[in-house]
């Protein structure tokens, strides 16, 4: 349990420090500890109180509103201060003077020449513009769409760039109210001199290899149980972890490539794939790419979010099949050892689609009363369900979150990923594996990025796409019903 929270407090931080630590003064640790009090309490709890006594429902929901609260206040105290809407061009300048000795970076307001040319580029017949005001990092113009969004975006994005080239970024967002505006910002890469390398093969390939090391070194002592001593007289039986190491590592190298090379196909830079090794637990805490640039619409965002879980899905799914085949049918352990995390006596009837895969390999030979010991491949194949589920959740900056941000707006995401937090808590409370998740949940910011062109909306082939991928979600996660209990005679 305590590994559970070591490996929640580390996701943590690294999250307050990409997210809440540019918008606040306040410490990261103390975020971080109000952010994982909740986490501590129930640990210290699951420790300390009998195992066949469940946790008090008060015990979980005082933590929680406690912690939210002062994470609210404490994060408000020392927000970075933003000017009003509307401002004088001194006091724009001022407070550019003011912020430049704390290193925050503010634009330098556009003269007078240059808002009437700004306003020119606006053409009534596509947008018209009723205002410019001016904030500490951007532009914003106000209006009404009068034609396509799709349309409006690259016409005045290219009538912008003929005024003031590649020195802003152009974005255009649809507020909570409905109404679409359009924010000029700062582009970072303007008269940068000295670009860092953005690709790092020999670092994304020397942690491969030792990503490859400790994965197997798992599979073997942890997953095939092989004790040390038979390993330091017989080497080769440490390559039995390889069916587990290379069938993980192909499900998590597929999911970031995939991303990868859909941002290479919409000119977007981002890093190759970083796997991150640990000796322990699953051997690695999976691979990421690092998204350097902006993504330029909602079709870009849909295809990079969904890709990575569509590819490493399409991997799993062999390797789970062949895994089941080569695994064992055993009796349902006592009470006290069923668990999600126990792979060799594994109950598959947590999810719709796992039980369906394990009757349509193993047949008569599971039924009621019997779960699976898994084959080193089936593990790899188990994992790589859960991670196409985890990545699926529609919350914030997950490949879920990013699809329905892509297909409903930012205001429609953010009302589901909340309805998602509580859903996701309830499925926690019958599946305590999951509490884990549904905490990191309710610490993750809510707000998805937006693209540069935030409005146009998908295809209807895109939407079906992503429909299809929030319904795998539901069977991978949901457990199985009573009459498809009786009807596959599990």
């Amino acid at each position: 349990m305590w590994l559970l929270v070591l490996i929640l407090g580390t996701i943590t931080y690294y999250v307050i420090k990409r997210t809440i630590a540019p918008i606040t003064n306040t410490s990261i640790w103390i975020i971080w500890l109000i952010m994982m009090t909740p986490a501590l309490i129930w640990t210290v709890w699951y420790e300390i109180a009998e195992k066949d006594k469940s946790i008090p429902i008060l015990l979980i929901i005082i933590p929680l509103v406690v912690c939210l609260i002062l994470y609210l206040w404490i994060i408000g105290v020392g927000r970075v201060k933003l000017l009003p809407k509307q401002e004088t061009e001194h006091q724009v300048l001022l407070h550019e003077t003011e912020n430049s000795k704390n290193g925050t970076q503010i634009i330098r307001p556009i003269t007078a020449a240059e808002e009437k040319s700004l306003r020119e580029c606006f053409s009534w017949r596509i947008y018209h513009l009723q205002d410019v005001n001016y904030r500490p990092q951007t532009i914003l113009c106000h209006g009404k769409l009068k034609a396509l969004p799709e349309k409006a975006y690259n016409s005045i994005k290219s009538n912008i760039e003929k005024v003031f080239g590649n020195r802003f970024l152009i974005l255009f967002q649809e507020g909570l109210k409905g109404n679409h505006f359009f924010a000029l910002v700062p582009n970072p890469h303007f008269k940068k001199e000295i670009e860092k390398p953005l690709k790092k093969p020999l670092l994304a390939f020397g942690l491969l290899l030792l990503t490859l090391l400790t994965t197997t070194m798992v599979g073997t002592f942890q997953i095939i149980g092989t004790e040390q001593e038979l390993i330091e007289n017989n080497f080769a039986i440490f390559l039995e972890g390889l069916p587990y190491s290379l069938g993980l590592i192909s499900i998590l190298g597929v999911h970031e490539f995939s991303h990868y090379l859909t941002t290479v196909r919409y000119k977007v830079a981002a890093t190759f794939p970083y796997f991150i090794p640990i000796p322990f637990f699953l051997g690695t805490f999976g691979a990421f790419i690092q998204i350097k640039s902006p993504i330029p619409h909602r079709k870009a965002l849909f295809d990079i979010a969904i890709t990575g879980p569509l590819g490493g899905f399409l991997v799993t799914l062999p390797l789970l099949i062949w895994g089941i085949s080569l695994s064992d049918v055993v009796p349902l352990p006592i009470e006290e050892n069923v668990s999600l995390l126990n792979t060799q006596a594994l109950d598959p009837r947590f999810s719709i689609l796992f039980t369906i895969l394990v009757k349509s390999v193993l047949g008569s030979h599971f039924i009621a009363g019997k779960v699976i010991s898994l084959n080193p491949l089936a593990v790899a194949g188990y994992v790589g369900l859960i991670v196409t589920a985890l990545n699926l959740i529609p919350v914030g900056q997950l490949d879920g979150g990013h699809i329905v941000h892509a297909m409903f707006g930012q205001k429609i995401a953010i009302m589901v990923g909340q309805l998602t937090r509580i859903l996701m808590l309830i499925l926690a409370m019958n599946r305590p594996e999951f509490l884990i998740w549904a905490i990191l949940l309710f610490l993750m910011p809510i707000f998805d990025q937006p693209a540069l062109n935030d409005v146009t909306e998908l295809d209807n082939t895109r939407d079906f796409l992503g429909l299809c991928t929030l319904t795998l979600l539901l069977l991978i996660l949901l457990p199985v019903p009573s009459f498809l209990v009786n009807w596959l005679q599990v």
